[in-house]
Order: C-alpha cells, then structure tokens, then sequence
C-alpha cells in the first residue's frame, strides 16, 4: 500500500518539472516579436495616425490655426472624389474579377499536365510578371497597343475603335500583372485537391463537369473568393500605371489623391487628399477583413 501511494506521487513530478521551462519560453517567444511589433508600429501606425489627424483636420486661411471638423471626410465622399473612388472599386472589381477567371484556367491547365519543370518555369514568371508594374508596364503597353503602337498599327485596332487610354485598355494592362498574382495565389489550393475526391466522384458516375461543379468548387471557392480579394487590393492601390497611361481622363482615387497633394485641382487640398487615403484605409481594412477567414477556412480542407 505504501508503495502504491508513492509512485503517483512520483509519476506527476516529471510533468510539473517539464512544465516549468515551457512557461519561462513563453515570455521568451513573447520577446523575440517586441522588435516586429514596433517596427510594424513605427512603419504602419505612425502613418495612419497622422493620416486620420490630418484628415479631421481644417486650417483656418486667416489664422493657419487648425480646428476638427468632418468637412474633409465630407469632401472626400462628394463630388468628382466620390466618383473617383467608384471608378477605382468598378475597375479594380472588373479586373478582379477576370484576373480570377483566368488565372484559375491557367493554373489548372499547368497543374494537370503535370510537369514539374513547367509548374516551377509558370510560378517564377509569375513571380516575376506581378511585381511588374508601374511606367515600365505602361510605356511596354503604349508601344505595343498605343495609338501608334505595334500591334494597333499593323491589325488596324484605330480603326476598329480600340483605345489603350480607356477603361477597359487599363483593365487590359491590369490583367498583365493580376493574372500571374492569381496563378500564385491559386495554385497551392489546386494541387491540394485530393486524388481520391476525383476518384469518389467518378466512381459514383460523377462526369468531370459534375466533380468540379459538386466538389472541387466548392471546395476551391474560400480560396477564389480570397484570391479575387486580394487581386481587388492590388488594382484597387495601383498609381503609377494608370498615372503614366491615362493620366486624369479616367477618374481614380490614386490620382485625385495625387492632384490634391500637389495642387492641381485646388490649393490647400492636402487634407482632403488625407481623407481620401483614410477612405482607401478603410476599404483595404473591408478587403482584409473578408481576405483573412477565408484564407483561414480554405485552409482546413487542405491540412
């Protein structure tokens, strides 16, 4: 009975002891992201507060003494600004949205020929093609599809009334970079479709039609809906592209922004140009907020 009464007594110490060190590493962990949280403070924070005290902020022209008001934010959301910021959602949704479309197609397509070597040569030019943007992008599209471009030339696309400097030649130069975005964003969940749902399915006398529309969609549609969120973000905070293409003959936010800031429209509009920042804040906090679930609910069906 002695014995008996001592060996639990003596089975728990090791647990106890071990637990010791697991919660002195806690702190230890906790520490180690002290530097990232404030850089990510310093570099993010910062900026967004001193964007939101500058956008309900309004300098009195007499004085120069700055009081708080709405009337920026007010501004921000009348008149050729808020058609501004429609025109950037209605662009950066349509481009989007054939981004997803084709950037799936494409990734299928590489994922079921199934060669290793294609798989990695399609991801690292698409590596590569997304983070090509800006007036190298717009000055390749110029001269290819310009007024006098190469192609607009010898096709004849004037005189089928095509224009590279409307909206849907900037869609067109947005799906440039968007679709190989998508090709990355989109080709993990692919291969992490499982062979044996393809087997189930079709050994159920499911056609391939039937799997993709009953199964793989389905399964797929946390990961489309996250990619299309993320393509939206990235038309959505393009500048340089369409500052360098179609200058302010298609309204966007970046570049009303750009006006406000340098006075092009009106002088002492740089507080309205903080509003209308604050304003693409919040719609990247909405596209955040909706990216972030999905990623994670696309996630278990691949663990």
């Amino acid at each position: 009975m002695t014995t008996a009464a001592v060996t639990p007594g003596a089975d728990a110490a090791p647990p106890a002891a071990s637990a010791a060190p697991a919660r002195r590493r806690r702190p230890a962990a906790g520490l180690a992201a002290v530097p990232l949280l404030a850089f990510t403070a310093i570099g993010f924070g910062a900026p967004v507060l001193a964007m939101a005290l500058g956008a309900f902020s309004v300098k009195d022209p007499a004085t120069g003494a700055s009081s708080f008001s709405f009337a920026n934010l007010t501004a921000s959301l009348h008149g050729p600004y808020l058609t501004a910021l429609l025109g950037s959602v209605e662009l950066s949704a349509v481009s989007a949205a054939l981004a997803a479309v084709l950037g799936l197609l494409l990734a299928q397509a590489v994922v079921a020929f199934g060669s290793r070597t294609l798989r990695d040569a399609v991801l690292t030019g698409s590596g590569v093609l997304a983070n090509f943007g800006g007036v190298p992008l717009a000055f390749a599209f110029v001269a290819t599809l310009g007024n006098s471009g190469v192609l607009t030339r010898h096709l004849g696309l004037a005189d089928a009334g095509w224009s590279l400097y409307s909206f849907w030649g900037l869609t067109l130069t947005y799906l440039y970079f968007l679709i190989p975005l998508m090709v990355l964003t989109i080709t993990p969940a692919l291969e992490g479709l499982r062979v044996q749902w393809h087997e189930a399915a079709r050994n159920n006398g499911a056609t391939r039609w039937q799997y993709w529309r009953h199964v793989a969609l389905p399964v797929l549609a946390p990961s489309l809906l996250g990619g299309f969120v993320l393509l939206f973000g990235s038309a959505f905070a393009a500048y340089a592209t369409a500052a360098a293409m179609v200058g302010s003959s298609i309204p966007l936010i970046t570049l009303q922004i750009a006006d406000a800031i340098s006075g092009n429209v009106l002088v002492g509009q740089e507080n309205v140009a903080l509003a209308l920042s604050l304003d693409m804040v919040v719609v990247a906090g909405l596209v955040m907020a909706v990216h972030l679930p999905l990623q994670r609910r696309s996630a278990r069906w691949f663990d």
